[in-house]
């Protein structure tokens, strides 16, 4: 399926997130598996920092793709967090616990990169999911994070998966250029490069990557 196509589906029943990843969970494998998510992998990889010998957080995990790029690229260690158990179960993250973007069961200073890959949408709370990424990274951290963008949630674009025969999408909170600078801000952190990804050049993007970083 194309990726307008895909992205921009109507008229499906919408999930709550943790309900629709409860059905998902069973197609939904450690890896980029759609175009969507390979065009979201090509811009997060393009803003990634090193990570050689860092303790990484994969927050969001999922089944663990972005824990096992960090796991392949040299990190000492990666602790991954998703509310979901039945996509914990269905991949393979390491160091799993199952547990909130806005209530982290890492202590201050815990990691030196947090990893979240197309999550946030998930919540209404970007400000409180900002302020635990700032708890937890070391000063000076480094935080990647990706969503839908929000041009696309703008012209009714979703994310859509099929289970049993019929297609869901999962719920979306749209956040704004404005709401993550506002949250970044808030927290402390500082928003240091964007990308933006499309099919085309001409064609509005799909994703929205922020690299921020916490205060030295």
């Amino acid at each position: 399926m194309g990726l307008i196509r895909w992205l921009l589906q109507r008229n499906v029943p919408i999930l709550p997130s943790r309900d629709a990843y409860q059905r998902w969970a069973k197609d939904y494998p450690p890896h980029a598996h759609n175009p969507f998510m390979v065009l979201e992998t090509q811009v997060m990889i393009d803003l990634m920092p090193d990570l050689q010998g860092k303790h990484v957080l994969d927050l969001a995990c999922g089944t663990g793709r972005w824990g096992s790029y960090a796991r392949q690229a040299g990190a000492q260690s990666v602790y991954s967090v998703d509310d979901s158990t039945a996509m914990l179960a269905a991949g393979t993250p390491a160091l799993a616990c199952t547990a909130s973007m806005t209530h982290l069961p890492l202590p201050p200073h815990a990691v030196d990169v947090v990893l979240c890959g197309l999550a946030v949408g998930h919540t209404p709370h970007l400000d409180r999911v900002f302020q635990e990424i700032s708890r937890v990274l070391v000063p000076g951290g480094i935080a990647l994070i990706s969503d839908v963008h929000p041009f696309r949630a703008w012209l009714g674009g979703q994310r859509t998966f099929r289970s049993a025969g019929k297609t869901y999408a999962v719920e979306h909170h749209l956040h704004s250029y404005s709401d993550f600078h506002a949250a970044a801000q808030a927290s402390q952190l500082q928003i240091e490069a964007v990308r933006e990804g499309g099919v085309t050049p001409g064609d509005p993007p799909a994703v929205l990557v922020l690299r921020l970083a916490s205060a030295a």
